[in-house]
């Protein structure tokens, strides 16, 4: 998106001051163009429509109510502006909050625990990552989702290893990616993916949307169960 054409532009919601300057000063020593700072949800709205950014970063909680109030303001700007990338940080390994920011696709959303931002490098690539059309969700809640022992749910059928490789590939990993965590080649890791999609009954679309609904097929079972 904005890459290519200068710096990423990015437009940060978080209702702490210190930690939306924080934020803030830590993407522009990454060279990140932060167009403006939001201090609660109307406000996040407001300057996320004026400056039209390539990613939007917000917090979970925030004014007015220090409810959800972030992540609906999130949903409904993803709604706005399809191309705009989201990046949800909380504090808590919620995985309903994730599912509802992911709806009906995984393009372009994000969802890392509040932690992660100490991570630099990690948190900088997650925001890259969503702007670009990719996902970024953090280690820990896939790890919650996939752990959750359901029955009826698609990945009855999958082996151990394809379970791993299935979160892994959640995490945003490449093939190549998956192979060098799993200390195993990547024609094995594209075995494994092949016999994923053919379990989980999902036909021939492109190589990255495949993916991109392996994640999602199980995501969207999982939060369809946690009434």
């Amino acid at each position: 998106m904005g890459e290519g054409q200068g710096a990423l532009r990015v437009v940060v919601g978080e209702d702490d001051l210190l930690m939306r300057e924080g934020i803030g000063r830590i993407l522009t020593e990454a060279g990140l163009d932060v167009v403006a700072l939001a201090g609660d949800a109307d406000d996040l709205r407001r300057k996320t429509l004026a400056h039209r950014p390539d990613a939007v970063v917000v917090d979970v909680q925030m004014p007015p109510h220090r409810q959800d109030d972030g992540l609906v303001a999130a949903i409904e700007l993803r709604d706005q502006l399809p191309t705009l990338g989201v990046l949800v940080l909380s504090q808590f390994n919620e995985e309903s909050f994730a599912l509802d920011l992911i709806g009906d696709r995984a393009e372009g959303v994000g969802y890392l625990l509040k932690e992660s931002v100490g991570d630099v490098e990690t948190f900088v690539s997650a925001i890259r990552r969503v702007a670009g059309g990719g996902t970024a969700l953090d280690p820990m809640v896939v790890k919650r989702m996939l752990g959750r022992d359901r029955r009826d749910e698609p990945l009855r059928d999958l082996t151990a290893r394809e379970r791993l490789v299935l979160a892994l590939m959640a995490e945003g990993k490449s093939n190549a990616g998956v192979a060098g965590e799993l200390a195993i080649s990547e024609a094995a890791v594209e075995k494994h993916t092949t016999a994923i999609l053919r379990k989980l009954g999902i036909g021939a679309e492109s190589t990255e949307h495949r993916r991109v609904s392996a994640v999602l097929t199980y995501l969207r079972t999982t939060g369809s169960r946690m009434s």
